[in-house]
């Protein structure tokens, strides 16, 4: 809507103020060296300043004679100091320059094509619309020439003499004033266009030539100091338009590389809606012909001269414009317009990946900020992308109005999106010199939150083969994601999915366990260890299987940190099977039966909290979990699981960088009995006999050790646990519990022997002491 707005007043104002130069061809100014010859300069010198100013076209002589008669104009001292501030402080990449001269050279061209709309003679001069760009190293020149709308006189001392109409005092004061935040500094740098001003990073000297379709062509010239403009006596060369030439500084001779000036218009300007041409060489082999006189004898005996033609391989070095931005912008178009082919090619180009793409979205966004974006997914996930993880990814390339900003984003993706590429093209954020703070602009944040939402959309689509290839490279991103990413957490949800007891191969969604669950079942049910095996295995599960319910199988390391950051899903919390807490409703009956187990089986329960495992346990209960295990060891609802407890051990740095650690690691369990398994009910008929009943003791100790283990929590005292083992042994052969091991015979004679010689090696010492 407002880019419609802008359009109609354009066309609405009159044509003088259309045919303004775009804002950012503003100059810059300090105070203008006198450029003739000081008293006593060898001639060597005076060539030297003549060749500095050399125009085509015109001789030094000529030249001289032009500029003691141009117009000279000093620079106001505010606008030094703006320049000084801009060049200082503004500018970081000193390449950047090319990149905001052809931006400026797109919107003169942008504007000449907006006046043809409604008159067609504009073009009359030259229907031409293009950017060429040329380099001179023996002149250490490089010139970027624009057919689009050109200045007049007075533009060149509205625009390229002062920073902005407005007042520049103003202007300097508002950009200056510590108060004004970046996003505010950003929109007025974008309302005077002080882009240009990034040429004397890399020249010493700026001349500009310029004609207009309603004035003459004229040359501006500055060295950063000041100023001149003069009538251009050759006339009007340009036909339309501006060409600024660059006298390049010495340390900045490698801008007049072929390929130098090649890779910045690839990086930065290669989707500019204008042809790019660059003034290159090329050399091939050619065939050439070479004539050669030979003299053959007549039958007659008459001689005549013939020539054969004959051809030989040559080498030939040809120069013209070749063009340099030949990668169509293709985020242009409407998506139905693309073909799947263009897509792949596309995504090549940007990312140079060999590969294409899993998926990709084509979008254009409207609101409060439009942009036009293409995101894709990788095939493959980075072999580093882990060991890189939360480091800032290039993978998404930011344009205005076709122009290259920057790839050097904390976070235009979260990190755990950080494998997306694309691009992203906006023709409302501002292109100007501030563009290194651009990401702290509040249209960019709009950017941001618009393309998650797109990238998680696309992720939704995906189905069949398509996911699980995706969900292969990925999931780990989308489960970081539900515990990095709050407001999307719910989208990244439905994505996840994890192996379960339903099938052995397929892994399911949430939704669809949602779906499977018991009429009356509250909670999803899920264990947590390092394989399938064990978890299939684990005691936490086996009441629960035999009944019917489905328990999800988590696997993974992050799996178990991902489900805990959900509070609940579709409105069913998560229930960790090996966690105190679990409820499985088995009716009045069941729960009248397991009060009535409670009672009967006090007495042992008391006796291990306060007895037999005095100081191990929280407490001891009867279990609603268990069917063949005798016991097994539940963490309390907010204390670390086996499977949380072996991984935190397993981080290295963990205990340093996280004092609660020992806090959990020393959190008592609660041994879970099942009420059905005869050695627990062995064990009750002798606590209630005896409660200081020897076996009893040791049973309670090696039950505790077992349910330790099968729960996949480290036994603490390994030694204790292993002579209590070592006892059973003894039992199960029948060997005498106080029976001893026998020590090796030799071990005493080794040791006599060693008395022996040491007592012979002190005799001698004595001996020697005494000679």
């Amino acid at each position: 809507m407002r880019r419609s707005t802008a359009i109609l007043c354009l066309l609405a104002g009159s044509l003088a103020l259309l045919a303004f130069i775009p804002s950012s061809y503003v100059l810059a100014e300090d105070e203008v060296e006198d450029t003739k010859p000081a008293k006593g300069t060898d001639t060597e010198a005076i060539q030297r300043e003549e060749d500095a100013i050399k125009i085509d076209g015109l001789s030094g002589a000529e030249v001289k004679k032009l500029r003691e008669s141009a117009e000279k104009h000093e620079f106001q001292a505010e606008v030094n100091r703006m320049m000084k501030l801009i060049i200082n402080s503004l500018y970081r990449n000193k390449e950047i320059f090319l990149r905001e001269l052809i931006s400026n050279a797109s919107d003169a061209l942008d504007k000449i094509r907006l006046l043809s709309l409604t008159n067609p003679e504009v073009l009359k001069a030259t229907d031409d619309m293009s950017i060429k760009i040329k380099c001179d190293k023996e002149a250490r020149t490089l010139s970027i020439t624009d057919t689009g709308v050109g200045m007049t006189k007075k533009d060149l001392m509205n625009n390229l003499g002062t920073i902005a109409r407005s007042g520049t005092s103003e202007f300097l004061s508002k950009l200056l004033d510590s108060s004004t935040n970046s996003e505010t500094q950003q929109d007025l740098i974008g309302q005077f266009g002080v882009g240009f001003y990034s040429t004397f990073l890399v020249a010493d000297r700026v001349v500009v030539t310029t004609k207009n379709n309603d004035d003459d062509q004229y040359i501006w010239e500055s060295d950063s100091a000041s100023y001149t403009i003069v009538k251009d006596p050759r006339g009007a060369t340009l036909k339309r338009g501006t060409e600024i030439t660059l006298y390049l500084k010495e340390e900045a001779l490698d801008f007049l590389e072929t390929k130098t000036l090649e890779n910045l218009v690839h990086k930065y300007s290669q989707f500019i809606n204008f042809n790019i041409f660059q003034w290159a060489s090329k050399t091939e082999e050619v065939e050439e012909e070479v004539e050669e006189e030979e003299k053959s004898e007549k039958e007659d005996g008459a001689v005549e001269e013939e020539a054969e033609k004959k051809t030989k391989k040559v080498q030939k070095t040809t120069w013209d414009w070749d063009r340099v931005n030949n990668v169509k912008p293709i985020w242009m178009r409407k998506s139905a317009e693309v073909e799947d082919a263009e897509y792949e090619d596309f995504y090549k180009s940007v990312t140079k990946d060999s590969e294409k793409p899993l998926a990709h979205v084509h979008f254009t966004a409207e609101g409060e900020v439009s942009f036009k974006s293409i995101l894709y997914v990788p095939k493959k996930s980075p072999n580093d992308m882990f060991q890189n993880y939360g480091k800032i990814m290039e993978n998404i390339k930011l344009y205005v109005r076709r122009v290259f900003i920057t790839d050097d984003f904390n976070d235009m993706m979260p990190k755990y999106l950080s494998f997306i590429r694309g691009i992203v093209d906006s023709d409302d954020l501002p292109l100007n010199v501030s563009r290194e703070n651009l990401q702290q602009h509040k249209l960019l944040k709009v950017i941001k939150k618009k393309l998650v939402r797109k990238v998680l959309d696309m992720l939704k689509k995906l189905d069949g083969e398509k996911f699980d290839e995706f969900w292969k490279e990925f999931s780990t991103n989308i489960k970081l994601g539900v515990m990095e990413d709050p407001s999307n957490r719910m989208r990244l949800a439905k994505l996840l999915r994890f192996f379960s007891s339903a099938d052995a191969e397929k892994q399911t969604t949430l939704s669809a366990y949602i779906e499977r669950m018991k009429d009356k079942q509250e909670a999803i049910f899920y264990v947590a260890g390092t394989s399938r095996k064990e978890v299939e295995q684990s005691p936490f599960v086996e009441r629960l299987l035999a009944k019917g319910y489905e328990v999800l199988f988590l696997t993974e390391p992050v799996d178990e940190y991902c489900i805990q950051a959900m509070p609940e899903f579709d409105g069913k919390k998560f229930q960790n099977v090996a966690k105190e807490g679990l409820n499985i409703d088995d009716g009045e009956k069941a729960k009248e039966a397991q009060k009535e187990l409670e009672e009967a089986f006090k007495p042992l329960t008391t006796w291990l909290k306060e007895n037999g495992l005095k100081d191990k346990i929280e407490k001891a209960v009867m279990s609603q979990r268990l069917v063949k295990t005798p016991s097994a060891l539940v963490a309390s609802s907010y204390g670390w699981s086996a499977n949380m407890e072996r991984i935190m051990k397993s981080q290295a740095y963990a205990k340093a960088k996280d004092p609660t650690q020992d806090f959990y690691m020393s959190q008592k369990k609660t041994l879970e009995l099942n009420p059905r398994h005869p050695v627990i009910k062995e064990l009750l008929k002798r606590v209630e006999s005896d409660a200081e009943d020897a076996k009893a003791k040791f049973t309670a100790q090696l039950l505790f050790d077992t349910a330790t283990l099968r729960s996949g929590f480290s036994i603490q005292d390994q030694v204790e646990f292993a002579e209590r083992i070592e006892s059973i042994l003894k039992q199960s052969i029948d060997v005498d519990a106080s029976a001893q091991v026998e020590e090796e015979q030799h071990i005493e004679e080794d040791a006599e022997e060693e008395k022996k010689e040491e007592s012979e090696e002190t005799t001698v010492e004595e001996e020697h002491t005494e000679l």
